[in-house]
């Protein structure tokens, strides 16, 4: 019992980290009706941007407090994020307002390789490292409850933590503000939303910007985990089935979702893995999506799309 329940914690606590990923996908699809991507990308670029400045500053400025040397760079990289959403809006979406879908599609798989490549020539190509001071050595709890007690991962903890907290306070500003419904509703129908005074530009700026913020927690978090490097992008990008899973219009169901497939992936790995010679949870993810779109491809939470003609 005491194994499974540690297995399963590590579960939500990676589907934690998925869920954030996934907000990513999901606050931009409600924006633009797309789906986004170049969110793999920017996780990479924010990252990058954190570790390099966060190297960078105390040499340029003279001090050597890793906090503030933190911090600093959280707010050059958070800056540095809108203004590459400013850009995107001001260069790319404003000249493709209602326009298919298709065409936003590929103008964000063009956003992607631009931020790619920006981030190797701005940054460099090697393997960086983050450390925004979460302890990483593990922790043994319960264990007056079950012998030897259950033990957790301190970083996965703290990174959950940082996870959960700002996916909840997205989900109450894009539930409870009138920026969220003024989201909404472009998401539904851009021209509707233009003809009773909704500002588009300024929605996508705002929604590309908290885009941008949460890509670079994310990028801090599992850099601080893995190391920024290339990567990255692809670890980012498996936060897919997620999206597929709850919803691509569901906020919460990129919780939901995120903490499903996290749970799946370590449950499956550990208990199925060794009959059929491990390796499940690198494609968990993607069967269980596979599923959805055959048989509920609006996900658990996604609005059903009717056309009618």
């Amino acid at each position: 019992m005491a194994f499974f329940l540690e297995t399963l914690l590590g579960g939500l606590m990676a589907g934690m980290l998925y869920s954030l990923v996934a907000l990513g996908f999901v606050l931009i699809f409600k924006a633009s009706g797309v789906f986004n991507f170049a969110q793999g990308a920017m996780v990479l670029f924010a990252a990058l941007a954190m570790a390099r400045f966060s190297a960078w500053l105390p040499a340029w400025l003279g001090f050597e407090s890793l906090l503030l040397a933190n911090v600093l760079a959280f707010l050059v990289a958070a800056v540095i994020m809108f203004a590459v959403a400013w850009l995107i809006e001001r260069l790319v979406l404003r000249h493709l307002v209602n326009q298919d879908g298709a065409t936003l599609l590929m103008a964000t798989l063009g956003i992607a390789y631009f931020l790619e490549g920006l981030g190797q020539t701005l940054f460099g190509g090697s393997v960086y490292k983050i450390d925004i001071g979460m302890p990483k050595d593990p922790v043994f709890v319960l264990d007056s409850i079950f012998p030897g007690g259950i033990l957790i991962n301190k970083e996965d903890l703290y990174a959950a933590l940082i996870a959960a907290l700002l996916v909840s306070v997205l989900s109450l500003f894009f539930q409870k503000t009138a920026t969220g419904r003024a989201l909404r509703a472009v998401a539904d129908d851009h021209q509707a939303a233009q003809s009773i005074g909704i500002p588009l530009n300024r929605i996508w700026v705002i929604v590309w910007c908290v885009a941008g913020v949460v890509a670079l927690v994310a990028g801090m978090i599992w850099g601080s985990k893995l190391g920024v490097q290339f990567s990255l992008a692809t670890v980012a990008l498996r936060a897919l089935p997620v999206v597929i899973l709850g919803g691509l219009t569901s906020v919460p169901g990129a919780i939901i979702g995120g903490l499903i497939i996290g749970v799946g992936e370590k449950l499956s790995e550990v208990f199925l893995g060794p009959f059929v010679g491990g390796g499940i949870e690198i494609w968990f993810a993607y069967v269980l999506a596979l599923g959805f779109l055959l048989f509920r491809p609006q996900g658990l939470f996604g609005e059903k799309i009717i056309d009618r003609v």
